[in-house]
């Protein structure tokens, strides 16, 4: 029932027609009774229509008042009451005789006053207000249960629409720039906790609700029924019973609307003038056009229809910032799936962007048309605004909730009727569309496990409609995804060319294919035009990155990974880059409209790369490269120039530190590991790494830690010769071999590697399985002249910086950074301490850091340099 129609027990009724049987009976200074038979409720009647009934009251003002005390305490339910005037005939002719409520009815009177209270409260944002009458509303419904009664209808009905309320208050509170006080924000919380509760104790009555709600009224009426007479309706002149109940939909001039399949064109034409104009209700579009849709009777009627419809669902949500409705995405996806399967079973029809002009009110066929008939339209349209609600309400849904794994089953449906659109546009060789709707599918499956692709591919392959390129047909997913990619590599289409590449590559890292993988990012030259395109294209090129630095740390190329995951760690923006979060700048504030468009780009949270586990793949690689590194330079200034500055920044800050404790957060870990491996303790440093908790995310955790375990080793060998070269002569292969658990063989090739680069002035004796270390002294001469140069260089980089100051030139973040580095690298060098250093092959003895390794495997001091370590 309406909101906009009262019944007669309501309070406003009462007091009207108790001030006209006043004024009918001309007894105005009698006081009326507190209490008066109510009259008979009648459902459809308008508060403002009155019948002949109301002007001859049920019984004169002062009888009343006299027999107050002889009526009997109750009546027979339904008993009719009328007056002993001589308007009685008057009154049966135009109204049925008034009678006594039900207590169900009057209960359910109650209800609806408290649900009109309630809608009150939602037009003014009033939650207090509403969280007491849903209080109200929910102790009337116990006292329903009390007398053994179903749930009413309207109850049911509330709690449905109340729920898409509170879900529509909630985003815009979020979006709001002045936010509700702090009374109604709290009123807002316990009525949206207390309506969750109330629909999961009337789960199952809200399922039948909506699946039938006519269905469900039906039950409740036909148990209350027994309880009150039912009213007879009037019959109309010609015997036949009317309907006050029924509506008829009226148009423009309050004309009524006929639905048949002869005026089906005309009533279109009246929905697409409405469309977009002030004022024009939505809802009441889509109900005409459904209905049109169950008259119209040929293919061309049926197309039409569904065109504007599935449009008219687009646009009954208007908002940028939230969603479309579930229920209204779904009826969308079956009728863009109903619209495919028109005219794919009737090739004569065929839908196009471009088609000749036509008339629009006349039916046209194959025969009247000479051949194939061309409809103006846009499927790949629909396909594309499908996907994007799709992808906007997983953004707006709570990904840690269950309603956020419902919503994501509808992807399957999703892609089906993708690849349905792509079998239309194949058939008719439309090139453009074409490449737009494989684009679409491609970004469905690049990035997901062939266990997900084979369960999508697996609805395709159930359709009856299916393209040429399907799983069943290319084998496996990664023969599927270089199909679909070749296909669009020879489009026209620039950036669909662009974004197949790095799908594919993306595609190929995932399944740990490096080689190729970094081939084709080279090859396609990628990195030098990036800047230029599109945001969307550039967060793909940055995930594809990333995924390339994952994909090298999984195959154990741990240079490879350092040097492609420190390009995005650099920027220490990770999250915006991948767009998996609003990065929060110090001093400078993002406008609404700004953080909107942030929030819109922003990727749904089952596509998200962990940044934990990302950020620890990124500092281990930097440790088993950096750590080496140090121990191989000898000059101060060098080592602050040389190393990774994010891992450099954490290391100074471990070494800074009093007191370690035990670790705790990954970064932790690594940092104490890091100086276990310095320490040159490689079986400590193992058990830092792979004790690391984020590792169980990563897929073959444990071929992983058997990797970093062999790569902590090697690196641990290299940093022990580093620091010891200048402290021995020769050292024995064999020590090495049982000193970091490798075998004799590894052994020998990492200390030629390193005699062939020039990293280590040694050569290796074959006959006494010993490595002789070389010395080349420096005179004082040489000393000095070093030393100039390294200060000259010093004084050159700080020119630089300074004339690009007055130059007006703008230094990044890195330059900052690179002048903060260097004064904590001169503070922790006078805390060091600036002793003279003997230097040997390798500058003498280390101070510093590298003192420590004095109680690990080398302990022989410059003047013991003659003895052979075996």
């Amino acid at each position: 029932m309406s909101r906009f129609f009262r019944q007669a027990g309501d309070s406003d009724s009462d007091s009207e027609s108790s001030d006209d049987e006043s004024m009918s009976s001309g007894a105005e200074d009698v006081p009326q009774r507190s209490q008066a038979p109510a009259k008979q409720a009648t459902g459809s009647m308008s508060r403002f229509l009155k019948t002949a009934g109301s002007d001859s009251s049920d019984s004169d003002s002062d009888e009343d008042s006299d027999s107050d005390s002889d009526a009997p305490p109750t009546r027979r339910t339904g008993l009719p009451t009328v007056d002993d005037t001589d308007d009685e005939e008057e009154s049966d002719d135009d109204a049925p005789g008034a009678r006594i409520k039900s207590a169900s009815e009057r209960r359910l009177d109650e209800m609806k006053a408290t649900g009109k209270v309630i809608e009150n409260g939602l037009k003014i944002n009033d939650w207090v207000a509403i969280s007491n009458e849903f209080d109200k509303l929910a102790r009337m419904v116990q006292r329903q249960h009390n007398v053994s009664e179903p749930v009413p209808p309207f109850y049911i009905q509330t709690l449905v629409s109340l729920e898409g309320s509170l879900n529509a208050a909630v985003i815009k509170e979020k979006e709001a720039k002045k936010k509700m006080n702090a009374t109604n924000a709290k009123a807002l919380t316990a009525v949206k906790q207390k309506v969750k509760k109330a629909l999961k104790e009337y789960e199952a009555e809200v399922k039948r609700f909506q699946e039938d709600h006519e269905a469900f009224e039906r039950e409740y009426n036909a148990i209350v029924a027994p309880e009150s007479t039912p009213r007879q309706r009037p019959t109309a002149p010609n015997g036949e019973v009317s309907t006050a109940d029924d509506f008829t939909t009226v148009g423009k001039g309050g004309k009524a609307m006929q639905f048949t399949s002869e005026g089906i064109f005309k009533n279109l034409q009246t929905v697409q003038e409405a469309r977009g104009k002030k004022n024009t209700d939505r809802a009441e579009q889509i109900r005409i056009l459904e209905k049109l849709l169950e008259v119209a009777a040929t293919s061309y009627q049926r197309i039409r229809v569904l065109l504007a419809l599935i449009s008219s669902r687009f646009d009954y949500n208007s908002s940028v910032s939230s969603h479309m409705p579930i229920e209204l995405w779904l009826h969308a996806q079956q009728e863009v799936d109903q619209l495919v399967s028109i005219i794919a079973s009737d090739p004569n029809y065929s839908i196009q962007e471009i088609t000749d002009d036509y008339d629009e009110m006349v039916e046209r066929s194959p025969a009247t048309e000479g051949g194939i008939v061309y409809i103006r339209g846009s499927i790949i349209s629909f396909i594309d605004r499908l996907d994007d609600e799709f992808t906007r309400s997983l953004q707006n849904i709570d990904p840690h909730g269950t309603e956020y794994v419902d919503r994501l089953k509808d992807e399957k449906g999703l892609y089906r009727t993708i690849c349905r659109a792509q079998a239309f546009y194949e058939a008719t060789k439309q090139a453009e569309p074409l490449g737009r709707v494989i684009m679409r599918r491609l970004e469905h499956i690049y990035s997901k496990p062939n266990t997900v692709v084979a369960a999508l591919e697996a609805s395709v392959d159930a359709s009856e409609i299916k393209p040429s390129m399907i799983l069943s047909v290319q084998k496996t997913t990664t023969v599927l995804i270089h199909t679909l990619c070749v296909h669009l590599y020879q489009s026209g289409n620039s950036l669909l060319r662009t974004r197949a590449m790095l799908c594919h590559i993306y595609h190929h890292a995932l399944r740990n294919d490096f080689y190729t993988a970094r081939d084709m990012l080279l090859m396609s030259h990628l990195q030098e035009s990036i800047h230029s395109a599109d945001v969307g294209t550039q967060i793909l090129y940055n995930r594809t990155v990333v995924q390339l630095g994952l994909c090298a740390f999984r195959s154990g190329l741990i240079k490879e990974a350092q040097a492609t995951l420190q390009e995005i760690f650099t920027t220490q923006r990770v999250k915006e880059l991948l767009a998996q979060g609003v990065h929060q700048q110090r001093f400078q504030a993002l406008t609404p409209e700004q953080e909107k468009a942030e929030k819109q780009r922003q990727l749904p949270f089952h596509m998200h790369i962990n940044t934990e586990l990302l950020e620890a793949a990124f500092l281990v690689s930097s440790m088993l490269v950096e750590i080496p590194l140090l121990a191989s330079i000898e000059s101060e200034e060098i080592k602050r120039k040389t190393i990774s500055k994010p891992f450099r920044r954490l290391l100074d800050f471990a070494d800074r530190q009093v007191f370690t404790g035990p670790p705790e957060s990954t970064r932790d870990h690594i940092m104490q590991a890091s100086k276990a491996l310095q320490d040159g303790e490689w079986e400590q440093c193992r058990d830092f790494i792979q004790s690391i908790k984020i590792w169980s995310l990563m897929p073959e955790a444990a071929d992983v830690k058997e990797m970093l375990a062999k790569r902590i080793q090697e690196q641990g060998l290299r940093t022990y010769l580093f620091t010891y070269a200048p402290h021995y002569s020769t050292l024995s292969i064999s020590l090495l071999s049982r000193t970091f658990s490798l075998p004799i063989n590894t052994v020998t090739s990492i200390v030629s590697k390193m005699i062939w680069n020039e990293e280590l002035s040694a050569s290796l004796d074959q006959s006494g399985d010993v490595v002789v270390f070389h010395r080349i002294e420096l005179s004082r001469t040489q000393q000095l002249a070093q030393t100039v140069a390294e200060k000259l260089a010093a004084m050159v980089d700080q020119s630089e910086k300074s004339l690009d100051a007055k130059m007006g030139g703008t230094s990044g973040w890195t330059d900052r950074a690179d002048i903060k580095g260097d004064k904590r690298g001169e503070q922790a060098q006078e805390r060091r301490g600036r002793g003279e250093r003997t230097r040997g092959a390798r500058g003498g003895a280390r101070g510093g850091r590298s003192g420590r390794f004095s109680q690990g495997l080398g302990n022989q001091m410059p003047g013991q340099r003659s003895q052979v370590a075996v």
